[in-house]
């Protein structure tokens, strides 16, 4: 397999981090929110918010890449 087949998968695989990170963050959000500080979890929103942003374009990307040529 050449090394330009495995882009598509480890980019995949870095999108699937990506979006476990998202979700421990958003648990930490949550349990900021609840016991700490209300700036902390704005920061912690704001990573969120990016990670968001940026969702849309990556899973396009990978789909544009994983197509067949």
């Amino acid at each position: 397999m050449p090394n330009s087949d495995l882009l598509p998968s480890l980019q995949y695989k870095i999108n699937e981090n990506q979006l476990a990170l998202e979700a421990s963050i958003m648990e930490l959000t949550l349990l900021v929110e609840q016991r700490c500080s209300a700036d902390v979890a704005g920061n912690l929103r704001g990573a969120l918010h990016t990670i968001d942003k940026n969702e849309k374009f990556i899973k396009m990307t990978l789909a544009v890449l994983m197509t067949p040529d």
